[in-house]
């Protein structure tokens, strides 16, 4: 895997529904070393911290490999680094491979993986398409969100290493399907070996526990 773009914002004023709301979902690229830190990279913010952010959201990840595909659903021939709110565009980032408490090291930064990223409807803002969080859901590959476990400078070009392996093999792909995907047989035992993993965020963890 390999980190193709660094992408931040601030948050900004749009109209959504005859409505004012502040959103910090317009991430751009940017050049250099970019400090990542507990709770954010420099130069980021989120609008909404009930939503966004906080310490098992730090980092939001998504793989350049989905690119392509979005391209021809949403019929644009190019989409911009950044364009689905990821802070970090990684080539070979693949939610089937890469599992709740597994560890990337970027550059300086440790990163732990925390959860699958649920959109909401700033996501269709983002992509001018009102049904794209609807489906980005139905993909099952909605990029992965990040805790700092080392503070550090990371930088467009650095390789992205997973470091360490959580026993518990539970992907993040497995998990999104356990939650979202009616027919997914495995369900049951994915949430349940999911509810043991320590590394799981909180916000996950109350989501699923109410299957049961």
């Amino acid at each position: 895997m390999r980190l193709i773009s660094i992408n931040t914002s601030r948050p900004t004023q749009v109209e959504y529904q005859g409505k004012i709301i502040s959103t910090g979902i317009f991430k751009k690229p940017v050049r250099g070393k970019v400090y990542v830190a507990k709770e954010n990279l420099q130069g980021d913010q989120q609008a909404d911290l009930k939503k966004h952010g906080g310490e098992h959201k730090a980092v939001y990840a998504f793989s350049f490999d989905h690119y392509e595909y979005w391209a021809k659903v949403l019929r644009r021939t190019e989409l911009s680094k950044g364009i689905f709110g990821e802070n970090l565009t990684i080539s070979g980032l693949e939610e089937a491979n890469l599992h709740i408490g597994d560890q990337l090291t970027i550059g300086e930064c440790v990163l732990e993986i925390t959860q699958p990223r649920v959109p909401c409807h700033k996501l269709g803002i983002a992509v001018s398409n009102k049904d794209m969080p609807r489906l980005f859901i139905e993909h099952f590959a909605t990029g992965i969100y990040m805790r700092v476990i080392k503070e550090g400078f990371i930088e467009s070009g650095n390789p992205v290493v997973v470091t360490k392996q959580t026993p518990s093999k539970v992907s993040i792909n497995s998990l999104f399907r356990a939650s979202f995907d009616k027919n997914y047989q495995e369900s049951k035992s994915v949430i349940t070996k999911a509810l043991l993993i320590p590394e799981l965020s909180l916000e996950w963890r109350q989501k699923i526990s109410s299957s049961f």
